[in-house]
């Protein structure tokens, strides 16, 4: 297996040492001077992983594409104005990829149980649910990708919110924090609170080899697909292995 990383930064970094560790042979390709990665960069390789930035996301898709890639894992934020685009692109070309705002098993699960609070809480009118979300002071977007899927997730939910954007939302960008979300619901004589902090980018990383491995191990349907299908798988294997 030849794994292909897109970007050389502390989140590219932390998928090739992840890939390393298990002795699988990953190559990190930094950013372009012309703008565009180069299609016979990305010839034989197995697997590609875009750690770029937003705006990179559709050419690097489209180079990996061009150069016969089968699958795909995009571990960045900002290209949501993209995503029709890059998945027609690849049911055109017959090919799988995995992207998510955030690839860590804990915050994945940590959504889950957002989703039950949001059940409980939002039936009660007293309780008020708000998000709180800190990130290091380089990370441009604001929210992150994470807080925007759990506002969606709340908003579904939650019979008092029309939308997100119903939701109150703080964003901080300060020191060097690689990630942390809180999810608060508050009334006048308690407040209930679930957080998730990252101490590093470890748990992303792996979260990303899981969705590389899950693409590699069944022929997936051409297109984006979630990383809740590799959370399910990972719950099952693991229960299995119990």
């Amino acid at each position: 297996m030849t794994t292909i990383i897109l970007g050389d930064g502390p989140m590219g970094r932390a998928v090739a040492d992840a890939a390393h560790d298990r002795g699988e042979p990953a190559t990190i390709l930094g950013r372009p001077t012309t703008g565009r990665h180069s299609v016979d960069a990305l010839v034989g390789a197995d697997v590609v992983i875009d750690a770029t930035r937003g705006e990179a996301v559709v050419g690097n898709m489209a180079a990996a594409l061009d150069a016969g890639v089968r699958h795909l894992v995009i571990a960045t934020t900002g290209w949501s104005a993209d995503r029709a685009d890059v998945d027609a692109a690849l049911r055109e070309r017959g090919v799988a990829a995995v992207a998510a705002s955030n690839f860590s098993l804990g915050v994945a699960l940590f959504a889950r149980l957002v989703e039950v609070a949001t059940d409980l809480f939002g039936a009660v009118d007293a309780f008020d649910p708000y998000l709180v979300e800190w990130h290091r002071r380089t990370k441009t977007d604001r929210p992150s990708g994470t807080a925007l899927d759990l506002a969606r997730r709340l908003a579904v939910r939650h019979p008092r919110l029309a939308s997100a954007d119903d939701l109150e939302t703080a964003s901080i960008r300060a020191g060097a924090s690689p990630g942390m979300h809180l999810v608060g619901f508050d009334a006048v004589g308690e407040t209930v609170e679930l957080r998730i902090t990252a101490r590093d980018r470890t748990a992303y990383a792996a979260g990303v080899l899981a969705a590389a491995d899950w693409l590699r191990a069944d022929e997936r349907s051409p297109g984006l697909h979630p990383f809740d299908p590799v959370v399910d798988d990972l719950i099952h294997r693991q229960a299995v292995a119990a």
